[in-house]
């Protein structure tokens, strides 16, 4: 089974609709596993398994944002799948 590393900015619909299935209400401490990567660099992330794969998904304050934000049946895409995602009101906010 592989095992990724995934960005907010990298995650497909189906990956953002499993990430917000596992945790409807937001994902808490004990949901977060910390480990070094290969730069030496402590990731914080929360894991998600689909059928192929386990995925890290790292942990910030955008992830928080596009996972409260996700309309599973209103999103758009970019040209690699990616789900898009507003960051202009994450910046806004913190700016108020």
């Amino acid at each position: 089974m592989k095992r990724l590393i995934v960005d907010y900015k990298k995650l497909t619909p189906n990956l953002l609709k499993r990430l917000t299935e596992k945790f409807p209400d937001g994902y808490g401490d004990d949901d977060i596993i910390t480990f070094d990567d290969h730069h030496n660099q402590t990731i914080e992330a929360v894991e998600v398994k689909t059928d192929d794969a386990i995925y890290l998904v790292k942990v910030n304050s955008k992830l928080h944002y596009t996972m409260t934000n996700f309309d599973s049946d209103n999103f758009a895409v970019n040209d690699l799948g990616n789900v898009i995602v507003e960051t202009d009101d994450i910046e806004n906010k913190k700016e108020e």
